[in-house]
């Protein structure tokens, strides 16, 4: 990429190349170039948040994973007053974003429907959320939209926000206990605790 802070002629060792931390950190104060160089670096890992938050939608969606990825990028490019503070935090915006793109397009194909069905999802797999897709495949569990889902998020989160912060980790980004404590900067108990009462409410809110 050009303009790529990372080099690879006389200077810097590899050892000194910035890390994906402090790149983040040089965007979020309007480092173009840090922009263009930290993509590469997690690229990865977004792609794979892209293709578990589209597996856990059952049919419907018409975006693939790469589309995904380029669309939540162009958010968090936007995001012009971001102050990225670590890798953790910066896939927890992530997983958000993605959130927002995968329902604009929920609700763009319900409207185009006409009342057709919405973009429908397993509520079992909040259940499983972290785990490997295929980990309870051929599962028969109830279904929600997941226009429903995002409406019961949002008032999740009028009531706590680190509850609806946690089944956005969790669900749409696939973090595990570990990654989602590290992201919201908690201990594992906690986010087990908080996990298990946040289930809990939403199967109550979404079976209404």
């Amino acid at each position: 990429m050009s303009g790529s802070l990372m080099s690879d002629g006389p200077g810097p060792s590899a050892n000194d190349a910035p890390t994906v931390t402090e790149l983040l950190r040089a965007w979020g104060t309007g480092d173009a170039d840090a922009s263009e160089a930290v993509a590469p670096l997690v690229y990865a890992e977004l792609l794979r948040q892209a293709r578990r938050a589209l597996r856990r939608e059952v049919d419907g969606h018409t975006l693939e994973p790469t589309a995904l990825v380029h669309e939540a990028w162009m958010r968090l490019d936007g995001q012009h007053d971001a102050r990225w503070e670590s890798r953790a935090q910066f896939f927890a915006v992530a997983a958000q974003m993605m959130r927002r793109v995968l329902v604009d397009h929920a609700r763009t194909r319900h409207a185009l429907k006409r009342g057709g069905a919405a973009a429908r999802l397993t509520l079992g797999a909040l259940e499983r959320a972290g785990q490997e897709p295929d980990a309870a495949a051929g599962s028969s569990l109830d279904r929600v939209d997941l226009l429903a889902l995002d409406d019961a998020l949002a008032r999740l989160a009028a009531l706590d926000p680190q509850k609806a912060r946690l089944v956005e980790l969790r669900y749409f980004a696939g973090l595990s206990i570990p990654e989602a404590a590290a992201a919201l900067g908690v201990s594992q108990a906690t986010v087990g605790r908080e996990w298990a009462v946040a289930r809990m409410w939403l199967r109550r809110e979404l079976a209404a």
